[in-house]
């Protein structure tokens, strides 16, 4: 590339020759940016839908293709988060197509020091068991001939990538078993 084509290709002598002091137009193009697309230019359809990680509930817009999520970007029309999104929420495509994301059940055993590969059915019988075990054994039925039917075996702190739905579910189920400690770290 001679010296010539060199100073042509160069932003501010195009900015300059153009007169586009501002290097705003087409000064700041290159051959490279001229080719590239915008990342959601592919997708087949969007989804709108609420950010998991926390109780503001900002919108995103769900890009899909082919059948899978491509892009997950801030939704402009909310009026909670106009198109913005937190770190957290702008990495929440790595929540859905991440490759460190597990697709099994792990489990490791009391002092083991490896995990194991469980099928669901197996432990969700686990936990059913673990869960009754502990309210029975720190169920209480009076405190000073005060009724309070509860459990102090247990306590739920529920994390901020669940949405509003499954933390109301996770409130009632836990309050029906018995537990008086229930929390959730999006209001924290």
């Amino acid at each position: 590339m001679g010296v010539r084509r060199w100073i042509e290709d160069w932003p501010v002598y195009r900015q300059l020759r153009d007169g586009d002091r501002s290097g705003r137009g087409a000064a700041a193009k290159s051959h490279h940016s001229d080719n590239l697309t915008s990342r959601t230019s592919t997708a087949d359809k969007v989804t709108k839908s609420v950010c998991p990680y926390c109780a503001v509930g900002c919108g995103q817009n769900i890009y899909v293709s082919n059948g899978e999520v491509t892009q997950i970007e801030g939704d402009p029309d909310s009026p909670i988060s106009r198109g913005r999104l937190c770190p957290k929420g702008a990495a929440s495509l790595q929540l859905t197509t991440g490759s460190a994301r597990k697709h099994q059940v792990l489990y490791r055993a009391p002092h083991a020091t490896r995990w194991q590969e469980l099928e669901l059915d197996t432990a969700m019988d686990m936990i059913a068991d673990r869960v009754l075990a502990a309210r029975d054994h720190g169920w209480q039925d009076e405190v000073d001939g005060a009724a309070v039917r509860r459990t102090l075996g247990f306590a739920s702190l529920g994390g901020a990538t669940l949405d509003n739905e499954e933390n109301y579910l996770i409130k009632k189920l836990f309050t029906a078993l018995g537990a008086i400690q229930i929390e959730n770290q999006a209001r924290i």
